[in-house]
């Protein structure tokens, strides 16, 4: 059976791109469909989880977190930057801490190098971890 991981970020609807201009909604998007689609192909069962910048976004959390059990819970750049959604992010975190005890969590850095998080802590394989 193929390890589960939550992927867990911005709705790229919610991204101020004034503050980015060499970058658009659509290319945000493109980068997230195309990672997943990467850690798909790396033998991985995805589910991704977006948030809006706090309305719903815990009960969103919540909801995918009790669906069913996650080996790796990834988070998203854009929850922990910029940071204005520090307050965000650790209630995120106790979410997934509260819901998800024995998931490995892990970061990327931007929306393509999702893959290389996930493999730091879990192997599609063995689910070792480090």
């Amino acid at each position: 059976m193929p390890k589960k991981v939550l992927a867990i970020g911005i709705d790229p609807a919610f991204i101020d791109f004034t503050t980015m201009p060499r970058f658009s909604l659509e290319m945000f998007r493109s980068y997230i469909d195309r990672e997943i689609e990467r850690v798909q192909a790396l033998g991985y069962d995805v589910r991704t989880c977006l948030i809006d910048l706090g309305d719903t976004a815990e009960a969103v959390t919540t909801k995918a977190l009790q669906a069913e059990e996650f080996d790796c819970v990834l988070i998203g750049a854009g929850l922990r930057q910029p940071r204005e959604r520090l307050l965000l992010f650790e209630r995120i975190l106790n979410l997934i801490h509260r819901y998800a005890p024995d998931a490995s969590i892990c970061f990327n850095t931007t929306p393509a190098d999702s893959a290389e998080a996930v493999l730091r802590w879990i192997s599609p394989e063995a689910g070792r971890r480090p």
